[in-house]
């Protein structure tokens, strides 16, 4: 893995997991993973880059990609694109359950930090798992 990018829905909340990556045990962790946050210029995408397009610079460039979004609402969702892409060598995508508790609820957000850590230490055993639910 080469980095980690929230979705344009996300980018408070990563900020927020970021801070508590950097304190007590999961510094260490955070530090071992060795990820860069990253944003969609980084990744060479416009900040109106398709669901799909998103998805396909992740994989394409080895970055997990932190999301709230669910939506199949079209064949350029990310639901429809991780259905009709995914592969047993596809990352999978981390989603938030509940992204507004993450911001009003510390011990919740905490949990969030938690289990991502644990999921992204572990990652080869998620390859083509579509997603992960947060916490």
């Amino acid at each position: 893995m080469n980095g980690i990018l929230a979705d344009a829905n996300c980018e408070g909340h990563l900020a927020l997991l970021l801070r508590f990556f950097q304190r007590g045990w999961r510094h260490d962790v955070w530090e071992v993973l060795h990820l860069a946050p990253l944003s969609l210029a980084d990744l060479g995408l416009p900040p109106d880059a398709s669901d799909r397009e998103v998805w396909e610079a992740c994989q394409r460039e080895q970055v997990v990609l932190l999301t709230a979004n669910r939506n199949d609402d079209s064949p350029e969702s990310l639901e429809a694109t991780i259905q009709q892409h995914n592969t047993p060598a596809a990352l999978p995508v981390f989603t938030l359950a509940n992204e507004q508790r993450v911001l009003r609820d510390r011990l919740y957000a905490e949990a969030v930090a938690d289990r991502m850590l644990e999921f992204l230490f572990d990652i080869d055993r998620y390859w083509g798992t579509g997603r992960r639910f947060l916490p």
